[in-house]
């Protein structure tokens, strides 16, 4: 009985098989069914004890008050403890749903004897300072789901994935995920109107910021559906753009994804931009983002499909600056600190200490992080590889 899945129980339950129903009303109060069991095992013990105690004397005579318990200890173990329990572990479905019905009969003719007994031991156990607690075992926290999903599960690797991803929403935020500053694309009003037509009809993306001078300075949001009007009138200008853009929605940098994804719910959003605490914007965060943390990478514009991360003939990597550790670690399976810097680029100069002048090769743990590029105050491109296990220092 207490061998059961209980949660299988209780599908099965659900489903409408009687001796998961009878089972699982058995366990919701583990005292009584101990109780019965307990008052029973005992009963047949002492009794078939002092049976067999008769019956050595009768055959051995005095002798036998010695050896009728050396006999029944044994027999009790093998034949009635170790044995029927073993079976009964390892096979608790076929034992405990028929015997489901014998201890439910069995609670019902022994209730006085079985209430007097579960109520005398709980209020031993109160003068001790432990309470029962009915039904606090069977709630499951994430983390002990989270293995469950992991180990337990006979569910597809693929399902399994995105049904881990969803547990570890709570545990990133939309700082770990969001596109940096740097690399938001957007139009800036300050340029000459023939580039801005240009790039709008060369969007790789449906959602542009629109800004005045800087990123922080942005004005709206602009969807390229909504841009086709723009190109579309007699004459374009920059005040008819002005016209078809969307307020900003602006999200904190430490917001969970859990959370995160029931905003752009309720407010029936699809991208956001992140801004820190002194309100700076920081990057940009899309639904999609926060998809792809559960199903994985599936977008297919022309921007995701090249890569921060490029191969090398000799095993190692050439990769942006501006790369995101969760993202390297992802692509590598490596274990880069990403509990600090956000960004390649932030890992090596936090490092550092300072910013490089020159390229120059550090070590951590056992990834080799070497700097090939350097431009505007930025490592804009590093070597990355790991020592193999067993090298020395």
């Amino acid at each position: 009985m207490m061998a059961l899945n209980r949660y299988r129980m209780r599908h099965l339950a659900n489903e409408g098989h009687g001796g998961a129903r009878r089972a699982t009303r058995v366990l919701e109060r583990p005292d009584r069914l101990l109780g019965v069991i307990l008052i029973g095992n005992n009963f047949v013990n002492f009794s078939a004890a002092s049976i067999a105690t008769l019956l050595a004397i009768q055959i051995l005579g005095e002798r036998g008050v010695a050896w009728a318990p050396v006999i029944c200890t044994f027999v009790f173990l093998i034949f009635a403890e170790v044995a029927p329990k073993t079976i009964a572990a390892n096979y608790p479905e076929r034992i405990a749903l028929p015997s489901s019905h014998i201890l439910s009969l069995l609670l019902m003719l022994l209730w006085p004897l079985v209430w007097a007994v579960s109520a005398l031991s709980n209020l031993l156990l109160k003068l001790f300072g432990i309470r029962h607690q009915q039904g606090e075992n069977d709630h499951l926290s994430r983390e002990e789901l989270r293995t469950l999903v992991f180990e337990g599960a006979k569910i597809a690797s693929q399902s399994q994935n995105m049904m881990l991803g969803v547990l570890d929403l709570d545990e990133v935020t939309v700082d770990d995920i969001m596109v940096p500053k740097s690399d938001i694309i957007g139009i800036d009003l300050d340029d000459p109107l023939e580039d801005i037509i240009a790039q709008l009809r060369n969007a790789q993306h449906t959602r542009l910021p629109v800004f005045r001078e800087d990123i922080n300075h942005v004005v709206g949001m602009l969807h390229v559906r909504d841009a086709i009007r723009f190109l579309t009138s007699e004459e374009p200008n920059k005040a008819t753009l002005l016209q078809e853009i969307d307020e900003v929605y602006f999200v904190p940098e430490n917001t969970a994804l859990h959370r995160q994804i029931r905003n752009f719910q309720s407010r029936k959003e699809r991208i956001a931009l992140v801004v820190d605490e002194y309100g700076d914007v920081q990057g940009i965060v899309t639904l999609e983002d926060i998809l792809e943390e559960i199903v994985g990478e599936f977008t297919t514009d022309l921007a995701s499909a090249s890569s921060d991360i490029h191969p090398q003939e000799d095993g190692s990597f050439v990769v942006d600056g501006g790369a995101t550790i969760r993202s390297i670690n992802r692509a590598l399976s490596w274990h880069l600190p990403s509990d600090g810097p956000k960004t390649l680029n932030g890992l090596m100069t936090d490092h550092l200490e300072t910013f490089p002048e020159a390229p120059v090769s550090i070590e951590i743990n056992r990834y080799r992080l070497e700097v090939v590029r350097l431009k505007d105050n930025m490592i804009a491109t590093a070597k990355l590889s790991m020592r193999p296990p067993g090298e020395d220092d």
